[in-house]
């Protein structure tokens, strides 16, 4: 369990159908949980809770939290407050539209143990919006995330790359512009193209060409450099994997290790600057046990691309390093 106990609201609450969206196979879940099942939820993951993880939020993802009819969203929130004292229970988070955000309703979330609301943006480009059938605009992201900030929840916002009439430049500047919102968090989901959405029409119409990994992989290690140099969390890239997603999946981004092949990339990046900076064709790669994988890449491609760049890289696997160091290797 990755820090929180998620409970899932499907599709109920949005006003429409998003291009990308089919929420029954995002989060392998039909229908709306009753108070009762939510509490459930939340009283099975506490008892088998493990030690190592800390404490934990009570998480509910999937829909528009706040868009819901109001007496169910009242009925969720009621029914896992019982777990608001529980020793290792820090907080309810939500994530919902930025238009289904105002005053209002964030005395309500207050009320109710809220503590943190994740906003989909998707997109910061209007165009982008318009054509993925979003609903709201940029100003509508800007509006809603500072009037969290100003009531002191904490904001988390989720972006999506590659969608219908997006580019990497426009990915990137929706990066940016996310940034300067000061999230505490971001998600960053590259489109997976679902069976059974607009996305598929316009993909199998020839219209939309969704980048696959390869195209991706850089990008997302873009934008991870742009959140970590401003202090922001990533805390999730890429869809959850399951067994109804892979075989839901029709094009796009989809691959079950996807953020380690972007920490792969940033480790290449940074290898192959560091190998041109000490201008030797022979150098010792010493890396750190722990971070062996991400440092060499899987199946240690990041070594075959410094070599195909021209460098012979000696690996030694240290267990007393925390990360990796790079020198011209001795001759003996």
């Amino acid at each position: 369990m990755a820090g929180n106990i998620p409970i899932f609201v499907p599709h109920e609450g949005c006003p429409q159908q998003c291009s990308f969206c089919n929420q029954r196979t995002i989060s392998g879940s039909g229908g709306m949980p009753t108070p009762e099942e939510a509490a459930a939820l939340c009283g099975e993951a506490l008892a088998h809770l493990p030690v190592r993880v800390g404490k934990v939020e009570i998480a509910f993802f999937g829909g528009s939290f706040t868009a819901i009819p109001r007496e169910r969203m009242v009925g969720l929130l009621k029914g896992v407050q019982s777990f608001r004292a529980h020793p290792r229970v820090k907080g309810i988070r939500i994530s919902t539209r930025p238009d289904a955000v105002d005053g209002e309703i964030l005395d309500l979330l207050e009320h109710y143990g809220v503590t943190a609301i994740e906003l989909g943006a998707q997109s910061m480009d209007d165009r982008v919006l318009e054509l993925n059938r979003r609903g709201h605009d940029s100003a509508s992201v800007v509006r809603a995330s500072r009037l969290i900030r100003s009531r002191g929840f904490s904001l988390g916002l989720q972006m999506m790359t590659g969608l219908y009439g997006s580019s990497r430049e426009k990915d990137l500047e929706t990066g940016r512009a996310l940034a300067k919102l000061e999230p505490d968090t971001m998600r960053i989901y590259p489109t997976v193209v679902l069976s059974g959405t607009q996305l598929e029409e316009e993909m199998l119409a020839g219209r939309y060409h969704p980048p696959g990994v390869e195209e991706t992989v850089p990008l997302c290690a873009d934008l991870l450099e742009l959140f970590e140099q401003r202090g922001i969390q990533v805390i999730r890239l890429g869809l959850q994997t399951s067994e109804l997603l892979e075989s839901q999946a029709v094009g796009g981004c989809f691959h079950p290790a996807l953020g380690e092949l972007c920490q792969n990339e940033r480790y290449f990046r940074r290898l192959l600057a560091e190998a041109e900076a000490l201008g030797e064709k022979r150098l010792l790669l010493r890396v750190s046990r722990r971070k062996a994988s991400q440092v060499l890449g899987q199946k240690r491609r990041n070594i075959r691309r410094l070599e195909q760049a021209g460098c012979r890289i000696t690996v030694e696997v240290a267990d007393q390093l925390l990360d990796y160091t790079l020198e011209v290797e001795a001759h003996h």
